[in-house]
């Protein structure tokens, strides 16, 4: 649910004003490319995905000492127009090498967005872009429901490129993560 009001690009200043709100203890916000949006809860489907994504990035992250794994609760505030929630997320050490006190001030690496029954894919293909556009190099995209994943890249002319991902076909990291490879059959079993 968006909830600009105004004919205006937002900032981080009003998002962290609209979180701070009595009335908003308990839900969470983004702020992408300007515009607020209310984020909807998610089924269990979903969540048991990215967690069990997040889990296998993990282990290859901790195995090879590369970064850090963020879950659905990790913010990643971008420039004064930008906080997104990833559901997963990798950040490299090379360009984080320490943790920060509040959040990532730096686009992930990869970023990884399971599309719950509520959301909309035309607006986490929107959202994809954005994170390409602020420098994450490659973003998943999860469909439960398809047993698919949409790898998207930015290409030289800004555009993205969207690559279906099906069947027991395997995900690997490209440049965020090179040597991750991640069979489909262990997200969706």
């Amino acid at each position: 649910m968006t909830i600009q009001e105004r004919e205006r690009l937002y900032t981080l200043d009003d998002l962290h004003e609209i979180e701070e709100r009595p009335e908003n203890h308990d839900k969470f916000f983004e702020l992408i490319d300007g515009v607020i949006y209310e984020m909807a809860g998610t089924s269990a489907k979903p969540t048991v995905i990215a967690m069990k994504i997040g889990r296998l990035l993990g282990n290859y992250v901790d195995e090879n000492n590369l970064g850090y794994i963020t879950g659905a609760d990790g913010k990643f505030e971008i420039g004064t127009h930008d906080g997104l929630i990833p559901d997963v997320a990798f950040v490299s050490k090379t360009r984080q090498p320490e943790l920060p006190d509040g959040p990532f001030t730096i686009a992930p690496a990869l970023a990884v967005e399971v599309v719950s029954p509520s959301d909309s894919i035309k607006a986490t293909q929107r959202k994809a872009k954005r994170y390409l556009s602020l420098g994450t190099q490659i973003v998943w995209i999860v469909y439960p429901d398809d047993q698919s994943v949409d790898v998207c890249r930015l290409l030289p002319d800004g555009n993205m490129s969207i690559q279906e991902i099906t069947g027991d076909a395997i995900l690997d990291g490209g440049d965020a993560l090179p040597g991750f490879q991640l069979s489909l059959a262990k997200v969706f079993l």
